[in-house]
């Protein structure tokens, strides 16, 4: 089965950041329904909540590749993610197209090593 992180860095599950939204029914709704891990600060705070859906083996050697959401902040969106999680996630299944409304690309590594050092 697909897995899926959820960013709870600096800004994603951030009232200070998105006021008004359960960042912890989020985390605890999403790990009813599907394997979530929680990860730290996925360097793209301007995306807050950022989820980001990992395909399963199969759905890896099928070409799938992880598929980073961003502005996740609407509670139904934990089910459209689960749903398509479920169905087999990246490379085995296609998303709601709903969730397209948000996807984001992922930060790039030279980009974020050069923020780091400047």
């Amino acid at each position: 089965m697909s897995r899926v992180t959820v960013c709870r860095g600096c800004c994603c599950g951030s009232d200070r950041k998105v006021p008004g939204f359960d960042h912890e029914e989020q985390v605890r709704r999403l790990s009813e329904l599907v394997e979530v891990r929680v990860s730290d600060c996925l360097d793209v705070c301007e995306q807050a909540n950022v989820i980001v859906v990992q395909p399963s083996p199969e759905g890896r050697r099928a070409g799938g590749r992880p598929v980073w959401l961003g502005l996740v902040n609407q509670a139904d969106a934990v089910d459209d993610i689960a749903t398509w999680v479920k169905a087999g996630g990246p490379g085995l299944a296609e998303p709601p197209p709903i969730l397209g409304l948000y996807v984001i690309s992922p930060p790039r590594r030279n980009d974020q090593r050069r923020l780091r050092r400047g």
